[in-house]
């Protein structure tokens, strides 16, 4: 789990635009050659994993072949491989400490058992329910533990028995490194940081790097650095790979304290299932696949039985490997399977080549991955969810003191954290010109906001007027004596209090204690987004600069107050869209509407008939959509691009009726359509269609035709081309039908348009006061101006907040919302 693969496409999802047709023959040539991509990465990861729980080294390789060969034929994510874990590093390296080897054999076999019986009575998707925040803090003590006791290594010297321990001796360390050692070490994480930049060199040097990337960068790392070795002829330790012999493999009973035991198969169990089911859905979205985590967690526990009877360390599945194996065209489970076959080859006829590597490059290589662990993307996201107290508490529990209390420690803070934003609780006192007094209550109103509420009650003058609103929320015995109290005494006094209970529908509590309010009906008593479906409930007027202004007017009235403190804090950070949305210019197609976003979700192209020029088009150069991309996608580093066509559009008439190839010499708008050539083109000999139902009309085709061919031409923007083939970029094919208010995503499976599906619907509101009329569009009910108080920017309530691997949706048709967003459309308007 040290990769964000959630939006990680692979290659053939932005270029493989055809209906498939491929033969059984082909998937298994596709398969063979990702299973030999993956066991080049598989071998060095097994080796430095093992090497940093101080099992024997063929314990990794073990893990490797089982968790390949067994997951992949009985799990229920056909593309995740599984193998040795990193996540799981620092707890075996204890167990080991603890228990010996061929006892944690046992427990690894215990825990094996223990998942195989959850599976069975399928509650996988429980291991889901977990903080974001507890995970990547778990993740990133876990890495950190792991890059200290390794550095240990890299430097020459043995880790300690804990990471306090190494973090104490650290000093000493580096003072007397072993220069051979460190030098083998910077190589090694020197090549494997460098490796993947190779592509970026200038010139023929950058089309050589591209070539050389091909190569895993674990194995090139490691075989650099082993060749320096052996080159110099380096007095160092080497790997270590005893022969396997039956009587060292019979797991043996831990002894100890039950307790202790049950509690290490417990942590084995929860953090290897974790690991798995998380990876596997991220790997189901990444492949658009629906996967079986029931029948998942019982692969993984058959494989780890069978990996403690064998002696091998703890499988999960895991990120690095899943996701080389669906980047290099995996199509079904037998690549997995493969390469566990590759890694069992390996082990049993490789062992002299494997036993000259260096102790101190496979040390480097966890020590990279294991610093690779701590994400300063998750640490954003857990910031802005103002979760980041829970994920601090947690790294540094698990560094000081093991998995399971930094895990315990962490869930304490979230479950602390959740009672105080769910007791947290405002009092806001108002004066109005006659000087009667208004106590506005939000939240729930418990013995923990008794001082606030008696301080603002003190306050007030007696003799005076109060109306005390509470917003409906929850009432306890302690508050409820409070108001009462005081009530009777302000009477007694000679003033007049008033309690109103009146609950608004439009407001919420955000988790920082802040009310927002929603956007609230104007002098017209019409949302403020109304006027985007025919300004029926506002007055026309003649002159189209005053209907304008007047617009601009009701948004500084009723929105601005509203959306200032997110475009305040906008323009402090600037702006970090993870989309490119590229649509037409027309006045029709609102796509903060269509999207659901808001401000700084999306960086838009907007362009007459959503065009992406080709490079050298004869007669219609033009750069400033290539600037506009390469913006996107070198400076913002978006994630996804989308190519967005609609209905009716002026531009593909105008080609259908040849305006572009007019005589006499061109105009402006002429020379622009000469980029649409492409399109007619593509549509004489490879038409798009939908997949639910048949074209309208020849223009209509046209349009859907040329999304999927400006996807096309996007790929021959370098920045874009080189992104897609990293594996970083997403591109995706959409179409809006204004007539039906439907949008299409193109499928890449049968290269056809589908339907986006709506959600289901929210419960009904409750019934508007009587003459308000009906909006046209409404927002989500208990949502901050936007719909967007209750999740910041950037953040969704999609499984990413159930794992923060970056989401690629699960079927043909799930980049339905490019954006992402959850803001309303009037945010954006």
């Amino acid at each position: 789990m040290t990769l964000d693969i959630s939006s990680a496409p692979i290659a053939s999802d932005t270029t493989d635009h055809a209906p498939p047709g491929r033969r059984p023959r082909a998937t298994w040539a596709l398969d063979l050659s990702a299973s030999l991509v993956v066991f080049l990465i598989a071998v060095p990861f097994s080796l430095g994993i093992a090497l940093a729980t101080g099992a024997p080294l063929s314990a990794g390789l073990a893990a490797a072949a089982v968790g390949g060969i067994v997951v992949g034929l009985f799990g229920g994510t056909p593309l995740q491989v599984s193998g040795p874990s990193a996540a799981l590093t620092v707890i075996t390296a204890g167990l080991i400490a603890q228990y010996g080897w061929q006892a944690t054999c046992a427990i690894t076999l215990a825990a094996g058992l223990l998942q195989l019986l959850l599976g069975v009575r399928r509650v996988a998707r429980t291991a889901l329910a977990v903080s974001p925040a507890i995970v990547h803090g778990m993740l990133a003590g876990v890495g950190l533990a792991i890059a200290i006791a390794q550095l240990h290594v890299v430097l020459g010297g043995s880790p300690q028995s804990s990471a306090l321990a190494n973090l104490i001796a650290l000093p000493s360390q580096l003072a007397g490194p072993h220069p051979s050692a460190l030098a083998i070490g910077v190589v090694t994480a020197a090549v494997l940081l460098g490796w993947p930049r190779l592509g970026r060199l200038p010139g023929r040097y950058g089309e050589f790097g591209t070539r050389l990337t091909k190569v895993p960068g674990p194995l090139a790392a490691v075989a650099a650095a082993t060749a320096l070795a052996v080159t110099l002829d380096l007095r160092l330790d080497r790997a270590d790979l005893p022969a396997w012999q039956p009587h060292d493999l019979v797991p043996d009973l831990p002894h100890g304290p039950p307790l202790a035991v049950l509690g290490a198969v417990l942590t084995v169990t929860a953090v290897a299932s974790v690991e798995s089911l998380l990876s596997a859905v991220a790997v189901d979205r990444m492949s658009h696949r629906a996967g079986d985590l029931d029948r998942e967690l019982r692969g993984q526990g058959l494989a780890n039985m069978v990996s403690g009877l064998v002696g091998g360390l703890p499988i999960a599945g895991g990120a690095v490997r899943s996701t080389a194996n669906v980047r290099a065209g995996a199509r079904s489970r037998w690549s997995s399977v493969l390469h566990g076959v590759w890694v069992l080859a390996a082990a049993l006829a490789l062992t002299g080549g494997l036993r000259r590597i260096p102790l101190a490059a496979l040390a480097a290589l966890v020590l990279v991955v294991g610093l690779q662990m701590v994400s300063f993307a998750h640490i954003r996201k857990v910031h802005r969810h103002r979760e980041f107290p829970v994920y601090l508490i947690t790294v540094v529990s698990v560094v000081l003191f093991g998995v399971l209390p930094g895990v315990a420690l962490g869930t304490a803070t979230a479950v602390l954290l959740a009672l105080y934003r769910l007791t947290r609780a405002h009092v806001d006192v108002l004066t109005d010109a006659e000087g009667a007094f208004t106590v506005e209550t939000h939240g729930p109103l418990t013995f923990t906001a008794v001082p606030r509420l008696s301080r603002a009650l003190a306050d007030i003058p007696a003799g005076v007027e109060v109306t005390v609103v509470h917003d409906g929320s929850f009432l306890d015995h302690a508050a409820y004596e409070t108001l009462h109290s005081w009530r009777s005494g302000h009477q007694a006094g000679g003033g007049r209090v008033s309690m109103v209970t009146r609950r608004q529908d439009d407001e919420v509590l955000d988790p920082d204690g802040t009310v927002r309010a929603g956007s609230s009906p104007g002098p017209h008593r019409c949302r403020a987004w109304t006027p985007w479906v025919g300004h029926h409930c506002i007055e026309q007027q003649e002159d189209p600069h005053g209907r304008l202004l007047d617009g601009v007017r009701g948004f500084q009235l009723h929105t601005a107050p509203l959306v200032r403190p997110e475009l305040a804090r906008l323009a402090r950070e600037g702006q970090t869209p993870s989309q490119l949305f590229l649509t037409c210019a027309d006045s029709r197609l609102v796509t903060s509407m269509i999207t659901n976003s808001g401000p700084g979700d999306l960086f838009t192209v907007r362009n007459v008939g959503n065009l992406v020029p080709a490079p050298h088009e004869p007669g219609a150069a033009d750069d400033s959509v290539a600037a506009a991309v390469q913006y996107a996608v070198e400076v913002l580093e978006v994630r996804s691009i989308t190519v967005c066509g609609h209905s009716g559009c002026g531009a593909m008439k105008a080609l259908l009726d040849g305006v572009h190839e007019q005589p006499g010499r061109p105009t402006p708008l002429a020379r622009w359509l000469r980029n649409g050539r492409g399109s007619l083109d593509r549509l004489r000999r490879i038409p798009a269609e939908f997949a639910d139902r048949p074209v309208v009309d020849v223009t209509e085709q046209l349009c859907i035709t040329n999304v999927v061919q400006q996807l096309d031409q996007l790929m021959a923007n370098p920045a874009v081309e080189r992104r897609v083939a990293e594996g970083t970029l997403r591109l995706v094919g959409m179409y809006f039908d204004f007539a039906t208010a439907q949008a299409y995503v193109l499928d890449r499976e049968s290269g056809r348009f589908g339907p986006v599906e709506a959600l289901a619907p929210a419960p009904a509101p409750a019934a508007a006061p009587a003459g308000a009329p009906a909006p046209t569009w409404a927002p989500a009910p208990a949502s901050a101006p936007g719909g967007r108080a209750s999740t910041p920017r950037g953040e969704r309530d999609t499984p990413e907040r159930v794992t923060e691997f970056e989401q690629v949706p699960a079927s043909g048709t799930t980049a339905a919302d490019p954006a992402g967003g959850t803001g309303s459309p009037g945010l954006a308007a």
